[in-house]
Formats: C-alpha cells, structure tokens, sequence
C-alpha cells in the first residue's frame, strides 16, 4: 500500500513561514546585541525564550552569513563581521537632528509651545531646528541663535550631562563676564558644580526668567548609541501659562520626545 503525498503547501502558508523564520531569525540577532554581543547558547535562549535546540539552528544559519560567531574555547556566540558592518552603516547615517524632527512636531502640536533642538557648535548651544505653534511666543531666537550655558535651559542639559572641557570652560567664561545680578541667581559656593548636580538630578534643564525675561523653558538631552549627549530638545513659553517644573507635564513630555529621539539613534534604553 502506497502512502498519499504529502500536500504543497499554499503560496499564503509559505509566505507566513517564511515571516515567522525570518521574525525568529531577527529576534536572536536582536537577543544577541541585547546581551552585550556574545552570550551563551543557554542565555541566549533564555532571553529570547526559545529552546535551546532552535536558536542553535538559527545561529548556524546567521553564522553562514558572517553575522554571528563563535568562539572556539568558551563556544560563546557574538556578533560577526557582517553585523558589526551593519552597525557602522547605521552609526555613520545616524542624525540628531533628523531624528528630532518628529519629536519637535510632536511637542510643538500635543503642548502649544516653541520647540527647538540645539547641537553644541564652536560658541555653545546652537538652534539648528526651531517649531512655533500657531500662535507663537515672541522671543529672539532662531535658527543659528547660540544660547548661554549658564542661564538657558538648552546650555544648562549640555553643561550637566555633557562631560567635555569645552562645555565647562564656556560656562567658567559666561560666569566670569556675568553681572553681579545674574551671578545672584547661582549659586553662591559653587555655581557650576550646583547647577551640574540639579540637572543630572533631574534628568532635564528648567529655567524661569534667567535668560529671557517672561519667559520659561525645559530641556532635556538626546542621547547618541555611545551614551554620548549629541543634542539637546527645548521647549519654551511665556512665563505665565508655561509650567517650568521638572516634574511637570510640559518636562514629562520633552523628555519622553528626547528619549524617542535617543532610541532612533541607537542609544540603549
């Protein structure tokens, strides 16, 4: 007695298959990045909770494509040549302000407010990208304006959350040139150092009437797939309908936007 033939497939179960191989096959290369690029078969698996006998052949297949090797004396798996090229391209395309763009919009239509994303050029702060909802608030800066590191929010998040010399050297420059009333909103043993340990705090910069008479502003950091500040996101607005808080909602949502901006870029959550 013959056996019947197995049936053919349809073209829509193939196609599913293949999703669902090609989805598992994502989801181990992710699992292995995730865990610092080399782990184990059995954490590996324990991450991606899959058994052990399967992601092993899906590592074979990944190491077939040079994404994925393995260590001959741990038999530890880590990313390969392949993957590590995907990640320069990536890195290399990898754009602050392009990644922001949305974020602005986001907080410029959801809170009514100014809105802008600032680099740190030779000067400071520099604004490379300005949002105004549309009734907007009057205020002298605009694309290429660079803000102060001491009494602006966007200078204060790159002065507490970006360690480079430069950034504290302008900051001891501003406060040297300050005024005797713009020193008294400091700190009077140690302004830098104080404001500093606030924003990290914090997690973001807040600012009322320092910088800008009626107005207040938040501002928190972009972060880069190096953990590196490489933009900071500020919102602005007059004084009177504008809550400064860090704990506020207008705070709350910058630095939602700015970590959605950190995550386009590769940064880890």
């Amino acid at each position: 007695m013959t056996s019947s033939p197995e049936p053919t497939p349809s073209p829509a179960r193939e196609r599913r298959q293949r999703v669902q191989a090609a989805e598992t096959g994502m989801a181990v290369l992710k699992g292995l990045a995730h865990l610092g690029g080399r782990s184990s078969l059995t954490a590996l698996s324990a991450h991606v909770s899959e058994s052990p006998a399967k992601v092993h052949r899906y590592l074979a297949s990944l190491m077939e494509e040079g994404l994925v090797l393995q260590d001959a004396a741990s038999q530890h798996y880590y990313l390969g040549t392949e993957a590590i090229q995907i990640g320069l391209a990536a890195m290399r395309q990898a754009d602050p302000i392009r990644a922001a763009e949305p974020c602005l919009i986001r907080l410029r239509e959801s809170l009514e407010v100014t809105c802008f994303v600032a680099v740190m050029g030779n000067k400071g702060p520099t604004i490379v990208r300005f949002e105004e909802p549309g009734l907007p608030v009057t205020v002298n800066v605009r694309v290429g304006s660079v803000m102060s590191m001491l009494w602006s929010a966007t200078g204060r998040a790159f002065l507490g959350l970006l360690d480079e010399s430069r950034v504290l050297a302008l900051a001891e420059q501003e406060l040297g040139d300050a005024t005797p009333d713009m020193r008294a909103q400091l700190d009077a043993k140690d302004p830098i150092g104080e404001l500093r340990r606030e924003v990290r705090q914090a997690g973001c910069a807040s600012v009322k009437d320092t910088y800008l008479r009626g107005i207040s502003a938040v501002a928190a950091p972009v972060y880069d797939y190096a953990g590196r500040v490489s933009a900071v996101i500020t919102a602005l607005g007059a004084t009177g309908g504008f809550d400064p808080a860090v704990d506020g909602p207008i705070a709350t949502a910058v630095r939602r936007e700015a970590r959605a901006a950190s995550t386009l870029l590769g940064a880890a959550a």
